[in-house]
């Protein structure tokens, strides 16, 4: 059993943000940018659905609402300084791939750039729009993916708030039916 007390709602999140830190990397009009997410969500298998929420207030919004795609590049635990830098500035000063010391490579189904030294690249495009206005909510369709042979199971950053993360751990398998 657990002792629990009352706590602040606004940051339950740090509770049910699993998922790993990416980079989400976009171009428009010759310009291209990357910021740190925390917060995403699959939402669907097939098609390959993503949903995240990026507000109006940062660099990428229009980028990607015009554009209307990005990259998701999920990186590792020895990019966690670059993980915090590129989230605390803006792309509308600085070139976070200068800056930061990134290598834009091209994609093949998108404009928007990979970053190589990220594990993982998702090639997005927006799938559904209709809460973007509203709330800011983009759902993407991976339309093409690029994964590292090894390891096979990647150290990855997960945002718990108020500056901490954690590291994936070890993993454990367990009967399942799916």
């Amino acid at each position: 059993m657990y002792k629990k007390k009352d706590f602040p709602v606004s940051k339950i999140r740090r509770f049910l943000e699993p998922g790993p830190v990416v980079f989400v990397s976009s171009a428009w009009k010759g310009k291209q940018n990357i910021m740190t997410m925390g917060w995403h969500t699959v939402m669907e298998f097939s098609p390959s659905l993503i949903g995240c929420i990026i507000s109006n207030q940062n660099h990428s919004f229009e980028m990607i609402k015009k554009s209307r795609e990005c990259a998701i590049n999920i990186p590792t635990q020895d990019m966690a300084k670059k993980v915090v830098g590129i989230g605390n500035c803006s792309g509308s000063e600085i070139d976070k791939f200068k800056k930061f010391k990134l290598t834009a490579a091209a994609a093949s189904e998108v404009d928007a750039p990979l970053i190589q030294e990220c594990y993982a690249n998702f090639e997005c495009k927006v799938y559904d729009a209709r809460l973007v206005n509203r709330y800011n909510f983009f759902i993407f369709e991976v339309v093409k993916a690029h994964v590292a042979v090894s390891p096979k199971y990647p150290r990855t950053l997960h945002f718990r708030g108020d500056g901490v993360f954690m590291l994936s751990g070890r993993s454990i398998k367990l009967p399942s039916k799916v």
